[in-house]
């Protein structure tokens, strides 16, 4: 598989979709990230699960709060777990589809604005999401499909946008090209959530006297944030590089043949492949702890909601220079699957505290360490793949979409272990262990990777 590993010289020149590195470009790629990371921030992370949780519980340690779905009961927070399962596997079953017909035509930039207006029109749409027995008000059926909307048109969206990395970036820009992108989705989402922050905290400046009030206008203000931000990339990204020999193929069914094409190139690939294996383990585990993180803390440890949103606003803004820093110790020091090994291993030791904490200030200790190796994880995870794939290849969006199916199953295993695992034993401190236990497997492969990696590799010289 040596031909897949083209110079870096002529890959500089690689000009199927214009120049490589061109600042305009990336920076218009990187407000993809800005514009819809406030859909991760407020939604998956912070006020969404907190007003989830608030109006579906009742804070009290000696019952189990129960909602009714559709007329089944069910624990709340496992309805929560199963809602972003569900979306995951849709995710994963529609990418291979989208891909092909994306790669075929070669307009992967109308999908991205297909999942996104999706996702912002249904995120917008949780502004009616309210629970109160005194109006005889009870949304939540319309909700929980809505969430799920949301999520689909989010990650939908990532697998076209993720695959425009190593066309738009030189293999040894593709670490800062992500890294950035990580940056200004951090940037652009804590601005949104301050602005959020003015009508949860000070609703009567606004004479806002209904509770409900003010997180559900967050979310409309997320849907229209993301939208209106998207339309940058929109403008400025190329439409994607049309593969004409595929143009009479089942568009249906081609995504999947596409994806056993992959794959059948993968596995000659000892290194692809043991990367692929340690990212689909070690994704169960950082997807999950991101989503579950603010219901964790509202429902096990009863945290006020205001300095709930605060620690997850704060481990927001230490993620930057966490991504920052990865790239630094990826591209300068150690090697991308070194600083990988490193990272997994102190998510191992993250799982763990979580089990044992019981009070506040652990938690805020705690939120601090994952929120500095969150963006670096994220971020060298993608470069580090990219960089692996045959460069020479005018689209990627099939490897990219093999990437995104990984990760979305790797999801799909740990949201749903996460929410059964917690109806099983009765408490979510057992489905955190769970989670370090997919980690521990993800640095089992990566340890492995280390001892197969030729040195002729690109992605890690130092390694």
């Amino acid at each position: 598989m040596n031909d897949h590993f083209s110079s870096v010289k002529t890959e500089a020149n690689f000009n199927s979709v214009g120049i490589k590195n061109d600042k305009k470009t990336i920076r218009s790629w990187a407000f993809f990230d800005w514009a819809n990371s406030a859909y991760n921030l407020v939604i998956t992370s912070t006020i969404f699960p907190a007003y989830y949780t608030a109006i579906t519980g009742d804070k009290d340690d000696n019952t189990i709060d129960y909602v009714y779905f559709f007329g089944y009961k069910i624990v709340n927070s496992a309805l929560y777990s199963y809602a972003m399962a569900f979306a995951f596997l849709v995710i994963a079953l529609l990418s291979p589809i989208l891909s092909s017909v994306a790669d075929t035509r070669g307009n992967k930039k109308i999908f991205m604005k297909m999942f996104t207006y999706i996702g912002a029109t249904a995120c917008s749409a949780l502004f009616f999401f309210e629970i109160n027995a005194d109006k005889g008000v009870d949304t939540l059926n319309f909700s929980v499909i809505m969430f799920v909307i949301a999520a689909i048109g989010f990650w939908g969206s990532l697998v076209f946008y993720n695959s425009y990395l190593p066309e738009i970036a030189t293999v040894e820009e593709q670490d800062k090209v992500s890294a950035k992108g990580f940056t200004y989705g951090y940037v652009g989402s804590i601005i949104l959530q301050l602005i959020c922050f003015v009508f949860v905290f000070e609703p009567k400046l606004f004479g806002i006297v209904d509770a409900s009030i003010p997180a559900r206008l967050s979310f409309l203000l997320v849907g229209i944030w993301w939208i209106g931000f998207a339309q940058i990339p929109f403008k400025n990204l190329p439409k994607g590089s049309p593969n004409f020999k595929t143009e009479h193929k089942n568009l249906m069914s081609s995504g999947f043949q596409e994806l056993n094409k992959v794959w059948k190139q993968v596995k000659q690939m000892k290194y692809l492949k043991r990367f692929l294996f340690a990212f689909f383990f070690y994704s169960m585990g950082v997807q999950t702890v991101m989503l579950v993180a603010t219901i964790f803390g509202e429902k096990i440890l009863h945290l006020p909601t205001e300095k709930l949103i605060a620690t997850i606003l704060i481990l927001q803004l230490v993620a930057i220079p966490g991504a920052m820093l990865m790239s630094y110790l990826s591209s300068r020091k150690f090697g991308n699957v070194n600083v990988l090994i490193g990272v997994v291993t102190i998510w191992i030791g993250c799982c763990i505290a979580a089990y044992f904490i019981h009070t506040e200030f652990q938690f805020y200790a705690l939120a601090a360490v994952i929120g500095l190796i969150m963006g670096g994880i994220q971020s060298l995870s993608r470069s580090t793949y990219s960089k692996f794939l045959p460069q020479s290849s005018p689209d990627h969006t099939s490897f990219f979409s093999f990437y995104d199916v990984t990760e979305k199953v790797a999801l799909v295993f740990g949201m749903f272990s996460f929410g059964y695992i917690e109806v099983l034993s009765g408490s979510m401190r057992n489905s955190v262990i769970a989670l370090a236990l997919f980690f521990v497997f993800g640095l089992l492969f990566l340890l492995l990777l280390k001892r197969v990696q030729p040195s002729s590799v690109v992605v890690d010289e130092r390694a």
